[in-house]
This record gives structure tokens, C-alpha cells and sequence, in this order.
């Protein structure tokens, strides 16, 4: 039966009204504030990418805010607007912060809960998931990238001073004679290091055992006070300034700009982030090598353990209950043993989740890529102490700044190691005080 032309005509119309009377329901968006630019920027597209093609229900929607101070900065000034994203990226030093923010956030425990999503804690690893969690063993947030420092290093520039490429420093001491020897072949800038504060203090006291506040590093309490001018951080310090006179250490920036540095194959070692490998790797020309944090070996306890870096994600209030499903949805994927352990393999942090680290070693991936399972063997070989746990602290990133430019002066040569740790310090204990008035 042929059908006239007027017929075909109408039956399109109604097909077409059809599609506006009966609308497909249009998926619910979840916003997403985040401080990942070129490599990891790139790394955490792909990730809300493949979570888009995988749900129909709920898209998330990666916006970058600026770095991690001003990524918090712009998720804090947003919830007084009340215009906030459902999930804020948070580096480890907001922690405290984000904790005495009553009201605005949502335990990750009970967003995955209320969204029905199977959630163990038990499946991620406790050095990681203990830095956020509370003392009922509540976990606030969800990890998502965590890193630790360790030390990189150039292997031809090792052989061109005579060193041995496959042997790096495992001490201090060790450490100042593969300094003496750089120079000595012509290096311009035998080492220098990202986040000085987080790797020469912060990491530094976990892995000899010191303590760098009180109250376990705060964990115990919003009385804490600082103590990181002891003996052996002063002594550590000291020796930097000093390499640092001599033209051994040279001093780059307070956050990952000496990075740079090394890729270019400017400065023979570098103590940066394991997250530094994804850029490391895309960037450099030469053969590099991935190693432990050095450790005065005639330090008591040392080496103990490092401490984690990188942020978690937290969940902010205001939105209405079933957009928080999408969340517990989203964090359900991020935290699949497949999608973590591509992460991991891909950008060097750690893997949230025993699975996770579990395939990477099926998969081959630490023979394949020697050193990339350092960061995982610093922060696991030993049980944490008070000491080692981590450092939780108000105004930790002020707290920071007041570091760093005390750092700074022992760099230039204008005040002793001593100095300026007293100093910071004492600087540092006034906000202490004010954090815990603030939140009493």
C-alpha cells in the first residue's frame, strides 16, 4: 500500500509533537570544585568522563576554582552565598577547618548511607582514610588524592659526577657527599624541593619521630601548641641553609615551582610530591629515578614514617537529598579498584583501597616502573605513631605562610635555623589560639 504525500507529512508532525509531549527527564547535575590544572586536571577529566558515559541519572560537572588556598577560599565564600558545589575539593591543611565547620558538611559516611551505596571503610587503607576520620572512626570525607614526598633524581646526572645511578642517598649524610659530588661535575643546582614546609617540617618529624605539635599533632584537640623548634628539626634546617649558602640547595618557591626546575634537567634531585610523577614523566627527557625520603640515621626511631598530602573531597549541605545520591554515586566510582588503580598507575598518588593497590601489583605496574612503590612502602612499613599520624591543625594554611617566610630568611642567610622555627612558632601558636576560641 503506497501512502500520499499528506499522510507521510502528518505522521512526522505527530511523531515529532509526540517527543515534546513525552520529554526525556534531563539528568541532575552535580557540581564539582576542584584545583587540578595540566596533567592531573586532564587525568580528573577523563574520570568525570567516564562516570558521565556510565549514568544516565546524574552528571558531574568539574570546575576548576584556582589552587588548593584558593579553591577553599571560593567553596567558603560560595556557602555564605548559599550558591555552593556539592563537592569541594580540600587539601590536607583545610582539614581542621572543614571540621570545625558546623553545618556545612555533609560525612561522607552518611551521604554514602543515605544514598544507598555499599560503603566499608575497611576497604581503604587506614594510613589514608585515618587522616579523615574522626575519633569514633567516622570517615568526613572521602579520600581521593593522597601523596606523600619522596626524593627524584637525575640518573645521567648521577653518572656524569660519578655517583651511581641505581644507588641514590638513603641518608642525610649520604645525601651531602652526592651534593658535594654534583657540584663538583658542574651542576648548577645540585637539589632543591617543592612544599618545603610540608616535606622539611611536616614529613620530616614524622619520619624521625618528633613531634610538630601537640596533642598528637593536634589530633587530640584544639589545644594544641607547636614544638616543631626542636633539636633535630633545628639541626635539619640548619643544614639546608647551609647547603643552601654553599649554592648546593637552591631555593625555587613555596609550592611545586621547583618542579620546573628538575623536569628540565636544571637540578639533579628534587624532594617533591609522589603526585609530581605524572608531570615528571610527561616532561622530562632524561632518566629519572624514584626514592625514599632521606633520615639522619643517628636520629632515634628514624625512619618511622612519612604523612599524607593532596586533598579529599568534602560534601557540602544546601542541596536537596536525592542530588546527594549522584554524590554517594560518584564516589562509589572514584573509588572502584579499576578507576583507582589507573589513578594511582597514572598520577603517582596513593590508592585509596587495598583492591586498588592489590590489581596495580597484579597488573605488574611496580616492575614495570621501579620506584613508583616507594610512597606506599614509607607510609605503610611501620604502624603510625602520635607522632606520625599526620598533622590536623586550624589555620593551617596562615599557619604555613608564617613558615615558609621563616624559611625563607634561613635560606638568605638572615636569621639561624634556631631563629626562625622560634619564631614560627611562636607566630604560628597566636592563630592556634584563635582557631581554638573561634571553635570553643
Amino acid at each position: 500500500m503506497r501512502l500520499n504525500r499528506n499522510a507521510i507529512l502528518l505522521a512526522a508532525a505527530l511523531s515529532f509533537a509526540g517527543s515534546f509531549a513525552q520529554p526525556a527527564a534531563a539528568a541532575t547535575e552535580i557540581q564539582f570544585w576542584h584545583a587540578f590544572t595540566g596533567p592531573l586536571g586532564e587525568i580528573l577529566a577523563k574520570q568525570v568522563e567516564g562516570f558521565n558515559a556510565s549514568e544516565s541519572d546524574y552528571q558531574v560537572v568539574a570546575v576548576y576554582k584556582g589552587n588548593y588556598s584558593e579553591a577553599l577560599n571560593a567553596g567558603v565564600a560560595a556557602f555564605r552565598a548559599k550558591q555552593q558545589p556539592h563537592i569541594l575539593q580540600v587539601f590536607e591543611v583545610g582539614t581542621a577547618t572543614m571540621m570545625a565547620a558546623k553545618g556545612a558538611v555533609n560525612p561522607v559516611f552518611e551521604v554514602m548511607k543515605a544514598g544507598g551505596e555499599t560503603f566499608d571503610p575497611a576497604v581503604y587503607l587506614p594510613t589514608v582514610t585515618g587522616y579523615y576520620t574522626d575519633l569514633e572512626g567516622n570517615m568526613l570525607s572521602m579520600p581521593y588524592n593522597s601523596s606523600t614526598p619522596v626524593l627524584y633524581y637525575n640518573k645521567e646526572a648521577f653518572q656524569a659526577a660519578g655517583l651511581d645511578p641505581e644507588s641514590p642517598p638513603k641518608t642525610w649524610q649520604e645525601f651531602g657527599a652526592a651534593l658535594d659530588a654534583l657540584q663538583a661535575s658542574g651542576s648548577v643546582c645540585p637539589f632543591t624541593t617543592t612544599w618545603q614546609s610540608w616535606v622539611h617540617l611536616e614529613n620530616f618529624s614524622a619520619w624521625h619521630n618528633v613531634p610538630f605539635a601537640t596533642q598528637a599533632n593536634g589530633f587530640g584537640g584544639l589545644d594544641t601548641t607547636l614544638v616543631f623548634n626542636g633539636p633535630t628539626q633545628v639541626r635539619h634546617i640548619q643544614q639546608l641553609g647551609d647547603w643552601a649558602r654553599d649554592g648546593k640547595f637552591v631555593y625555587g618557591g613555596r609550592r611545586n615551582e621547583s618542579g620546573a626546575r628538575f623536569n628540565s634537567g636544571e637540578c639533579a634531585m628534587l624532594t617533591e610530591s609522589s603526585a609530581g610523577y605524572a608531570s615528571i614523566k610527561a616532561q622530562t627527557e632524561f632518566d629519572f629515578g624514584v626514592s625514599s625520603l632521606p633520615y639522619w640515621d643517628d636520629a632515634d626511631g628514624a625512619p618511622q614514617n612519612t604523612i599524607i598530602g593532596g586533598a579529599s573531597l568534602w560534601v557540602l549541605t544546601g542541596h536537596p537529598q536525592e542530588e546527594y545520591e549522584g554524590v554517594a554515586k560518584f564516589f562509589s566510582y572514584l573509588s572502584s579498584p579499576e578507576v583507582q588503580a589507573e589513578w594511582h598507575q597514572q598520577t603517582g598518588y596513593l590508592p585509596i583501597t587495598h583492591a586498588a593497590y592489590d590489581l596495580t601489583k597484579e597488573q605488574g605496574f611496580y616492575e614495570q616502573n621501579p620506584g613508583t612503590e616507594t610512597a606506599l612502602i614509607q607510609m605503610t612499613a611501620k604502624a603510625p605513631t602520635e607522632n606520625s599520624k599526620g598533622v590536623r591543625l586550624g589555620s593551617f594554611d596562615q599557619i604555613r605562610g608564617i613558615i615558609d617566610e621563616e624559611l625563607e630568611a634561613v635560606w638568605a642567610g638572615t636569621k639561624s635555623a634556631q631563629e626562625a622555627l622560634d619564631s614560627a612558632v611562636e607566630r604560628g601558636n597566636v592563630l592556634l589560639r584563635r582557631f581554638e576560641r573561634a571553635n570553643n
